[in-house]
């Protein structure tokens, strides 16, 4: 047991003192009352130092659950490594308050098309990608790829191919009913958002992966994959205090001509990331109630 050092040594030493006080239970009696030392010094003492030992108990005990919960164990099944899982859990009036707290802060998200300039630190970016890369994957293949853009020139490229795009599809491509839909959110083909953001998160799915022998190794469940990694991505993104819009121009081919993308890379998604703007308005929308997306057995 590693001993604690005594707050006020003595003659320039050092004393420990559970070192004095197991070993020698005449010394402890020295050490409280020297000479020089008060009654109510020699208390005080005497609560300094049941404060630091349950302090250390206490320390030590959290130390040998971190212990027992990082020392994973391994197995081979079949020839494959496998290491053992801890899940943390909770009981059900904490687990009903965490799950009730949690819901609360989602429902807060918007989707946001005013946005500010302000710089986002690229370390903050980096952490919400890899939130994002925890998602599942069909056979663990993790078909993804996450560009994030913050060049101006590239952004500026990137407004300019999507407005073309857009462009044809207000002007023709969309039909009467889609463009009914779209008047709620007064959206249009001009897309100034794609320049304003500080950052640009397009995420590319690779339907196969390129093997050294030329052979193209499929990915599985790739859209689904993708899916659900945007979703982690989305929820990074407003756990960190910031705002995205999910933009699919269409078609989206060019954002692999311009980021210069290998051939098993497909643009899925674009997302703008930054601070909203300092007057931002979004529709006011209301979400379903659970009894219309959820079915119960």
């Amino acid at each position: 047991m590693p001993s604690l050092v005594y707050p006020r040594p003595q003659n320039d030493e050092e004393v420990s003192v559970s070192t004095i006080f197991l070993a020698n239970p005449i010394s402890w009696e020295k050490l409280l009352y020297p000479k020089n030392r008060t009654r109510k010094t020699a208390i005080r003492s005497i609560l300094k130092f049941v404060r630091l030992t349950a302090q250390k108990s206490y320390i030590t005990r959290s130390c040998e659950f971190r212990q027992k919960v990082v020392m994973q164990k391994t197995k081979i099944i079949d020839g494959y490594p496998f290491v053992s899982y801890f899940k943390e859990t909770y009981e059900t009036s904490e687990m009903r308050e965490k799950s009730g707290r949690f819901y609360e802060w989602m429902d807060k998200r918007r989707t946001v098309r005013d946005f500010s300039d302000k710089p986002v630190a690229r370390d903050v970016v980096e952490n919400i990608l890899l939130t994002a890369s925890t998602a599942p994957s069909g056979a663990h293949k993790q078909p993804w790829t996450f560009c994030a853009v913050s060049t101006p020139v590239i952004k500026k490229q990137i407004r300019m191919e999507a407005e073309k795009e857009e462009y044809d599809g207000y002007h023709g491509r969309m039909p009467e009913e889609w463009l009914k839909d779209l008047r709620p959110l007064q959206t249009d083909w001009q897309k100034e958002f794609l320049e304003k953001a500080p950052w640009l998160i397009i995420i590319f799915k690779r339907s196969y992966e390129l093997e050294e022998s030329g052979h193209k190794h499929p990915n599985y469940y790739v859209t689904e994959s993708c899916g659900i990694a945007c979703g982690f991505l989305l929820a990074a993104i407003h756990h960190a205090g910031l705002a995205a819009l999910t933009h699919t121009p269409s078609p989206m081919n060019f954002l692999s001509k311009v980021l210069n993308r290998p051939e098993n890379e497909k643009p899925f998604l674009v997302l703008p990331v930054g601070y909203p703007a300092a007057e931002c308005w979004v529709p006011d929308l209301r979400r379903k109630s659970l009894e219309n997306i959820a079915s119960w057995y």
